[in-house]
């Protein structure tokens, strides 16, 4: 994880001597304490899962491949009529990405079962999914249901994980627990959700008044 202009000797100083969380750093130009992660309250970096050609990608134009890497920072898994897509299971994952913003992913259908199926080992083990890198592959399936009951090709999410540094995983625990992490696109406040972490709900923390994103001339 990068410490930018600060010598790794020089954030641990800064860290201890209370000057600076563990997520900040101090601007070389101006000398103020800012963020390491780029976030824009309630748009967070869109990563997508595209379960008909099987890869990943940033807001459905950059392909990323079959496989993704992340550590979560936040997460909730609910279901809901979301994206025009009808009424699902969804998992949805926060996470720090390689350009350091904030990022979100979701998963729906068998993919989410596959995710709770990670779940439940860790918590036999006392740890979380955000105690954790995660690797999520593109896994090829087919059924009887194409044309003329010939077979269909359709993709899910299948997941493995080892775990995160130590040093890193609190890191990023202490800024999620100091942000206000949610996604403005996904909310609704008839959500049936089944299980969240540092997940910011705004319909349960009145008022809700979105940031809006500037606008274009």
């Amino acid at each position: 994880m990068r410490t930018d202009h600060l010598t790794t000797n020089a954030l641990a100083t800064a860290v201890a001597e209370g000057n600076l969380k563990a997520y900040q750093k101090v601007h070389e130009l101006t000398g103020e304490v800012v963020d390491r992660f780029r976030y824009l309250e309630g748009h967070p970096r869109q990563y997508r899962f595209d379960a008909k050609e099987g890869v990943f990608n940033i807001n459905g134009t950059e392909k990323l491949g079959r496989m993704i890497t992340f550590q979560p920072i936040a997460w909730r898994i609910f279901t809901d009529n979301i994206l025009n897509m009808g009424t699902k299971n969804w998992a949805e994952i926060f996470f720090i990405d390689e350009k350091n913003c904030v990022s979100a992913i979701l998963f729906h259908g068998y993919s989410v079962d596959n995710i709770f199926r990670l779940i439940e080992p860790l918590y036999y083990d006392d740890l979380t999914l955000a105690d954790v890198v995660i690797t999520a592959i593109a896994e090829r399936k087919e059924n009887n249901k194409g044309e003329g009951g010939s077979k269909a090709t359709y993709y899910i999410a299948s997941f493995t994980y080892k775990i995160a540094d130590a040093v890193t995983t609190a890191t990023l625990k202490e800024y999620a627990q100091d942000r206000k992490i949610f996604r403005v696109e996904t909310l609704t406040d008839i959500a049936n959700i089944k299980s969240a972490y540092n997940f910011y709900n705004p319909f349960t923390a009145p008022p809700f008044e979105p940031e809006m994103l500037p606008q274009s001339n």
